[in-house]
Parts: structure tokens; sequence; C-alpha cells
């Protein structure tokens, strides 16, 4: 039967910095991960799966992994339940911690999984451990990632994934708000709740709406390298000299997708919903995606222009062996998604599968996460 145990993986965050809100969590230098083990114990490869800020101690695919042979790792990244301050890069010097651990304790090879939100990251790790070319974040921070250890994964997956936050999020980012100060004064030709625009939408529609996603966003990042400025040259200075460098602001109108309304647009067996029930609650409710963040984390994390996490971008770099599995009632990655990111490899080592009636989360299907967990297991014995 499985085991279970916790890792303690030491990692590179500078303590000064005050990137998270626990001061425990910064002085501690640690990440964790927690392991289930396969019986008989064996140390020839170590699946990681990975996400920027999910909790991933208790990840559903662990067990199964564990159950059909492979030891299994779900990763903590320091932004552990927080993005609000979340930078990519530095997610990418947590897992190359977390890939190195993993080589020093015995594990010959590493299969590195991206779920969800971490398919983006997963293939900007890959990218720049093969290619480092990234010398600071978007805001000109560190982390200097040409500087950076970040051993190579084996084989890359890609589950249940979508190809970057700030793509997704600029195809959630509601077009019809168009004062961010008064998220409920909407632009009627831009509102996909008004039932004069569908659903069923038109493809004119469409076309006009995802060019104003993209524009909000463009308008938002306008605004933070404002505010950046502004702080640089005008922040007021404490007593000791300190100048503020960073400041929180709130995005509303972030779960409004047209696809969560009209099954017609980029056909699935998916339910019209989102992850988080109705699309126009959770349009507004704040345990949705990137409504808390703060100017230096939006510009590496949600802007559609300056985010690197883009599978689509990033894959073409990738020369390890990439298997990319979508399920057919997703409601947060879509056939598109998966395809795009298929679409992006550049070598024939690269395998897309579906798993027919599966959601994001495979709540209630059990029988279905196996099966994904199956195809992990294959391409890890045939692949690393």
């Amino acid at each position: 039967m499985p085991v279970r145990d916790t890792l303690a993986i030491p990692c590179a965050a500078a303590p000064e910095r005050v990137d998270i809100y626990s001061g425990v969590a910064r002085l501690s230098q640690t990440l964790w991960a927690s392991r289930w083990r396969a019986e008989p114990h064996q140390n020839d490869v170590a699946v990681l799966i990975v996400h920027p800020t999910s909790n991933f101690l208790g990840h559903y695919a662990l067990r199964p992994l564990a159950e059909l042979g492979v030891d299994a790792v779900g990763l903590t990244t320091r932004f552990i339940g927080n993005d609000s301050s979340l930078t990519m890069e530095d997610c990418v010097v947590d897992i190359g911690a977390a890939i190195r651990y993993l080589r020093e304790i015995g594990y010959r090879k590493v299969l590195l999984v991206g779920n969800s939100g971490g398919g983006g990251l997963a293939a900007l790790y890959q990218s720049h451990a093969e290619r480092p070319t990234i010398t600071a974040t978007p805001a000109e921070d560190p982390p200097d990632l040409t500087a950076a250890d970040l051993p190579s994964a084996d084989a890359l997956v890609m589950a249940m994934a979508h190809p970057g936050r700030a793509t997704v999020f600029t195809e959630y980012l509601d077009p019809a708000i168009v004062d961010e100060s008064r998220p409920f004064e909407r632009d009627a030709e831009l509102d996909m709740f008004d039932p004069r625009n569908g659903p069923s939408y038109s493809a004119e529609f469409i076309t006009r709406y995802r060019a104003a996603q993209i524009a909000r966003n463009r308008r938002i990042t306008a605004w933070v390298r404002g505010q950046l400025e502004w702080l640089r040259d005008s922040s007021p200075v404490s007593p000791e000299g300190n100048k503020i460098d960073n400041m929180p602001f709130v995005v509303h109108g972030t779960a409004a997708d047209p696809r969560s309304l009209d099954l017609t647009l980029d056909p699935s067996d998916r339910l019209a919903t989102t992850l988080w029930g109705d699309p126009w609650v959770a349009n507004y409710q704040p345990a949705t995606l990137g409504h808390l963040t703060s100017l230096r984390a939006w510009l590496s994390q949600w802007s559609f222009d300056d985010s690197r996490a883009n599978a689509p971008a990033e894959l073409p770099h990738v020369t390890v062996p990439v298997q990319v599995i979508y399920g057919s009632a997703d409601t947060a990655a879509f056939p598109s998604h998966a395809q795009a990111m298929f679409d992006a490899i550049n070598h024939d080592r690269r395998e897309l599968n579906v798993i027919k009636g599966a959601d994001h989360y495979f709540r209630g299907q059990p029988e279905l996460a196996r099966e994904m967990c199956e195809h992990i297991v294959r391409w890890a014995r045939e692949s690393v």
C-alpha cells in the first residue's frame, strides 16, 4: 500500500523580501511538498505536480499515481493560497529547488506535471531550464533566471491545463466594465450578460468582445506602470528613508468568458457554468481569479503582454517529451487550449490525449482521474 510523507525542501527565497505575509514562512527558507511513495519503494522516477499558488499537498492524483507504481509529489510554492503578490519568476525558482532536491535524495528522473494554472508555469520553467534568458521580472525585480540553478525536468505533462494565467484571465476579463471604480456601470454593447447579445453570441460580437478584453487588460497594465513610475519618483518616504515600491489593488469582473454560457463556442461536453458556479455571481465574488493583486504581481502574472508564463510561447523552446491531457467536459481548460499547446511543440516526442467526460477537478469521477494518472505513468515509463 502506498505511504505518504512530507518533504521539507530548502529554497532560495530572500528573507529580506516581503513577498508573502507570513514571517515564519519567509524566514524558514522552506517549501513543503507531499509525497506518496509506491510500494515497493523505488527511486527511478518522481512525478512532480505544480501550480503557482494552489495547495497541492492533498492533490487528487498523488495516491493513484503511487498505486500505479511511481512516486508522486505535490508541491506548494512560496505563494501557497495567496497570489496577490505572486511573481511567476519566483515560482520558477521554487520548482528548480524542488527538482534539485528530488535528485539529491536519489531520484534518477523527474517528470514535471503542470496542472491547471501550472501548465504555463511548467512550460516556462522547462524552457528556461534548457535556455535561460530572463534576467528580471517584468517590473525589473529579481530573480535573474540566467543565474539560477534550474535543473531540467526529463519530460513534461500539461494536465487539465490552460496556456497560462494571463491568457485565461484575459479571456475571463469583463470588457463591459469601462470604469474600474464603478464595476456595475456596464457597457451594454460589450455585455455578455445582456440577453440582447446572447447567448448564443454572434461571431461579430465575439470578435469585438475579445478585442475589448485585451484592451481592458492593456489599460490596467498602463495604469500599473504609471503607478510604479509614480512610486519610484514620488513615493512618500519613511523617517528611516524607506520608500514604498508596491501597492495592492482590486480588479472587478474576472469570470466573464462567453464560453461559460454559449456551448457552441469551443464546443465540448462541458456544462454552461464556471469553476465557481453561476457566471454572473462568479464575475464579482472575491474568490475567483485575479480579483486581488499588487502592481508588481500584475505584470508578472496577469498582464496579457508582460507575463512570461505562456505555454504556447514557451513550448517551442522545450526539447524534452511533452504530453498534453485535457477533459472533454472541462469548464476552465478548453479543447482549443490543449490544441494550441500541442501545436506549439516543435518535435515529435509529443502526445495529445482527451479524457471523455472529465471536468476540471474530476468531481465525482475517480475512475476518470485514474485514467489521467494512467496516461501520466505510461508517459513517465515511455519517455524518461
